[in-house]
C-alpha cells in the first residue's frame, strides 16, 4: 500500500511512495507526530539521481523487517534535496560539524523539536568496512532515546546553539582588489596539477565557476596563467570520461582509481553542470576561438535541448546514474560503457578496432565487468574527423537501442536560470536562434508558472504545476541572471524588467545587516537556523549569484540601491578568495565585473546585427548589453535613452565608472573596446 509520499510531486519522493516504511513528507504534521508518539525524527535526504541514495533505498527501506523497526520506533522524513535546498544545508551543516564530512544520501537523527543530535549518510545493511549496519545505528538511537533522554537532549541542544551562533560577518572585509583576485589566481596554481590539467584530488567535480573567474580575470588584467589555466582545466574535461564523447554533455564527476586506468566517472548529468559548462566553453571559445571549446558548448547545449527539455519547456534536473543493462540488472552507468565486442557488432571490425584506440576502449575494460569509459586518447586534433564523426553517430544510433536513464523531470527554477543564460548566449554566439528560442520558452515558464502574480518565486514546477516550497536566494540569482543575458541576447526589456522585480525581493526579503545575505526569505518557514552560505558548492552560491546579477542591474538601469547591495555583499569575496578560491569561484567572477565597471554598451540599431554581435562578443567581465532601435523615453532599455543612430548608422555607445567613450559605427572598432 502506498505512503503518505504518494501525493508528492517531486519524482524522488515518489520512487520511495511504495516503500514498507511509512514516510512522511517534510512538515508541521511530522513533528506532532513525533511529539504525540514521544519518538526521534529519522531525516532522510537524497536525491533522484543519487546511487547511492538507491543502494539505502533498497537495502534498506524496501525490507520490511527494517521498515517495520523504522514504523514501531521512530517518525520517518523523507526530503528532496533539490526541492528543500533550506532543510539539506540546515542538516548538512550538522553533519559535516560532527563527522568532518558530508555527501548524500543524508541520514539525521532529530529531536521531535528539529533538533539533530546524531548524523550519517550511508549505512550498509550489515557491519561493512568499520561502519556499523543500519540496522545497528537505529537501535542504538532508540536505545538511547529511551534510556539516555536527557544526555540525548543535552547533545542536540549543544548542536542547535553552535549552529545558531555560525552567523557570518564581512563588515571589516571591505570591496574586493587587484590584489585579491591575484592572490586568488596564486593559490589555485598551487592547487592545479600542471601534468594533467586537473585540480589535485581524488574527487574531481567539474569547476565551472573558477574557469569563469579565470577567463574574467585574463581579460581584465591580461593573465597568461589565469587563462593557461582555464584551457588546460577545459581540455582535460572535455577529453576526459567526464564527458560524454558519444552525445555530448557532462557527467557529474570523476573518480581517480585506487590502481592505475582512467579517471572513471559517476554517471549522472546535472541539468547545473550542463548549464554551467556549457556557458564556461562558449566564453573559452570567446577569448580564444578554440575549435574544441566550440564543439563542447554546442554538443552540451544541443544535449541539454534533446535530453532534458520537457513539454512545458523547461529542463528537468537530472538524468540517473543508472540504467538497465543487456543481463536486464540496473546499474550504474550501462547506458555509457563499451566492450571491444559491443563496438564491433556496431562498427564491424575496422572501425571497432578505430574506435578503441580513440576512445581508449580494452579488452580487459576500464570500468566493471570488462567494460570501458570513453576518452579520447589524442590530446590533439583528430587525424580523420570525419571518420570520428561517423563512428561517433553510430555509436549515438546504437545506443539509442538500450534502457535509458531515468529522468527526473521536476523543473528546478534557479538550475533553468543557469540554462537560460547558457542557451541565449550560445545561441547568439554561435548563430543558432533556435537555442535562443529555447531560452525564451524556459523563461516564459519561469514566469508563467513559477513568479505567479507577486514575482515570489517557487523552487519547483513538475508538468506546468507550481510546487509548494518557496524559491531560495539562489533561485533569485540565477533565474535573475537567465533574464539578464536574455535580455541582452534578444534586446526584449521585459526581461529586465522581470530581473528587476526580483532583485527587488531580494533586497527586501533576503538582506540583512551589513549587506549579508540569506539563503531564505525574512518570511519562510523557520528552521533551527537561518541557513547562510556564501561558497560555491555544486552551483554559484546564493549569495554570488544574488550579487553578480544585483551589480548586472545597476549597470543596466543606474539604481544605485542595486549596485550598494551588490557591492555590500560581496566584502565576503575579499575575505575568502585568497584563502579558498576553489569554493568562492563565482564570487572571484563577479568581482572581476566590478573592478573592471562593468562596462555598460548600448547599441543604437537592429537586434542581432553586426554592431550587437561585436558587443556580445566583447570579453570585458561582466559588460552589460542593451540593443534596440528606439532612444526615446519609451525604450524598454535605461542604457538606450538618447543614444540614437549617429548618422542614420547603427552606434554603440560604451560607458564605465561615469565616463563614456565616443561613440562609434565600426564594429571593431567597439570589440577593441570589449577587448574582443
Amino acid at each position: 500500500m502506498p505512503n503518505r509520499l504518494a501525493q508528492a510531486t517531486s519524482p524522488y519522493l515518489l520512487q520511495h511512495a511504495d516503500n514498507p516504511v511509512d514516510w512522511w513528507p517534510w512538515g508541521a504534521e511530522a513533528f506532532e507526530e513525533a511529539r504525540r508518539r514521544n519518538v526521534p525524527v529519522f531525516l532522510s535526504v537524497g536525491y533522484s539521481a543519487c546511487h547511492w541514495c538507491h543502494v539505502m533505498a533498497h537495502e534498506s527501506f524496501e525490507d520490511d523487517d527494517t521498515a517495520t523497526y523504522m514504523n514501531e520506533h521512530f517518525v520517518s522524513v523523507k526530503v528532496d534535496r533539490e526541492e528543500r535546498p533550506d532543510v539539506d544545508a540546515v542538516y548538512m551543516e550538522a553533519v559535516q560539524a560532527a563527522t568532518g564530512q558530508g555527501g548524500w544520501p543524508m541520514s539525521v537523527f532529530i529531536t521531535p523539536d528539529g533538533q539533530p543530535f546524531y548524523f550519517g549518510t550511508y549505512f550498509p545493511p550489515g557491519p561493512r568496512h568499520g561502519m556499523p549496519s543500519f540496522r545497528q545505528v537505529l537501535e542504538g538511537v532508540h536505545s538511547a532515546w529511551t534510556s539516555r533522554r536527557d544526555e540525548v537532549g543535552e547533545v542536540a541542544a549543544k548542536i542547535t546553539r553552535d549552529l545558531a551562533g555560525r552567523e557570518l560577518s564581512i563588515e571589516s572585509a571591505g570591496l574586493p582588489t587587484d590584489e585579491t583576485q591575484a592572490l586568488a589566481l596564486l593559490q589555485l596554481t598551487r592547487d592545479i596539477d600542471p601534468a594533467s590539467g586537473w585540480f589535485k584530488g581524488d574527487t574531481k567535480f567539474p569547476p565551472s565557476m573558477v574557469v569563469e573567474f579565470l577567463l574574467r580575470h585574463h581579460a581584465r588584467a591580461g593573465s597568461v596563467a589565469a587563462l593557461e589555466m582555464a584551457e588546460g582545466l577545459c581540455g582535460a574535461m572535455a577529453r576526459s570520461s567526464l564527458y560524454d564523447q558519444v552525445e555530448g554533455g557532462f557527467h557529474r564527476y570523476v573518480l581517480t582509481p585506487r590502481v592505475g586506468g582512467p579517471l572513471v566517472p559517476h554517471f549522472e548529468k546535472m541539468l547545473y553542470d550542463n548549464a554551467l559548462l556549457c556557458r564556461v566553453y562558449a566564453h573559452l571559445w570567446r577569448a580564444t576561438g578554440s575549435d574544441l571549446a566550440r564543439r563542447v558548448a554546442l554538443e552540451t547545449a544541443d544535449f541539454m535541448v534533446r535530453e532534458l527539455r520537457t513539454a512545458e519547456g523547461g529542463y528537468a534536473s537530472a538524468l540517473d546514474a543508472d540504467s538497465v543493462d543487456a543481463t536486464g540488472k540496473k546499474v550504474e552507468g550501462a547506458f555509457y560503457v563499451w566492450t571491444p565486442a559491443q563496438l564491433r557488432e556496431v562498427l564491424g571490425e575496422e572501425d571497432a578496432a578505430f574506435a578503441a584506440g580513440y576512445f581508449g576502449v580494452t579488452e580487459e575494460g576500464t570500468f566493471e565487468e570488462g567494460s570501458s569509459v570513453l576518452r579520447l586518447m589524442e590530446t590533439g586534433a583528430a587525424e580523420d574527423p570525419e571518420r570520428v564523426a561517423r563512428v561517433r553517430a553510430r555509436l549515438l544510433a546504437a545506443r539509442e537501442e538500450r534502457v535509458r536513464p531515468e529522468r527526473d523531470d521536476k523543473i528546478v527554477a534557479a538550475w533553468n536560470g543557469l540554462a537560460i543564460a547558457a542557451l541565449a548566449e550560445t545561441g547568439a554566439y554561435f548563430d543558432r536562434p533556435d537555442l535562443v528560442e529555447r531560452a525564451t520558452e524556459a523563461a516564459d515558464l519561469l514566469v508563467r508558472v513559477h513568479m505567479g502574480d507577486t514575482a515570489r518565486l517557487c523552487r519547483t514546477s513538475k508538468d506546468g504545476v507550481a510546487g509548494d516550497n518557496a524559491g531560495v536566494l539562489e533561485d533569485y540569482g540565477d533565474v535573475a541572471e537567465g533574464f539578464l543575458a536574455l535580455a541582452s541576447v534578444t534586446g526584449e526589456g521585459a526581461w529586465l524588467d522581470f530581473a528587476g522585480f526580483l532583485l527587488d525581493i531580494v533586497l527586501e526579503r533576503f538582506t540583512g545587516e551589513g549587506g549579508q545575505l540569506y539563503d531564505t526569505a525574512d518570511d519562510a518557514e523557520q528552521l533551527i537556523r537561518r541557513p547562510q552560505d556564501p561558497t560555491d558548492s555544486a552551483t554559484p552560491a546564493g549569495w554570488t549569484a544574488a550579487a553578480g546579477a544585483l551589480l548586472s542591474y545597476a549597470a543596466h538601469t543606474g539604481s544605485e540601491a542595486h549596485r550598494a547591495a551588490a557591492e555590500d555583499a560581496l566584502g565576503i569575496v575579499g575575505a575568502l578568495g585568497p584563502k579558498a578560491p576553489r569554493f568562492i569561484g563565482w564570487g572571484l567572477a563577479v568581482a572581476e565585473a566590478l573592478l573592471d565597471g562593468p562596462r555598460e554598451v548600448a547599441v543604437a540599431g537592429p537586434v542581432g546585427g553586426e554592431l550587437h554581435r561585436a558587443a556580445l562578443l566583447g570579453r570585458a567581465p561582466g559588460a552589460v548589453v542593451a540593443a534596440g532601435e528606439r532612444a526615446d523615453a519609451g525604450t524598454e532599455f535605461p542604457l538606450l535613452v538618447d543614444r540614437p543612430l549617429v548618422g542614420g548608422e547603427p552606434t554603440a555607445y560604451v560607458c564605465r565608472h561615469f565616463v563614456c567613450d565616443a561613440p562609434t559605427v565600426d564594429p571593431a572598432e567597439l570589440a577593441a573596446k570589449l577587448g574582443g
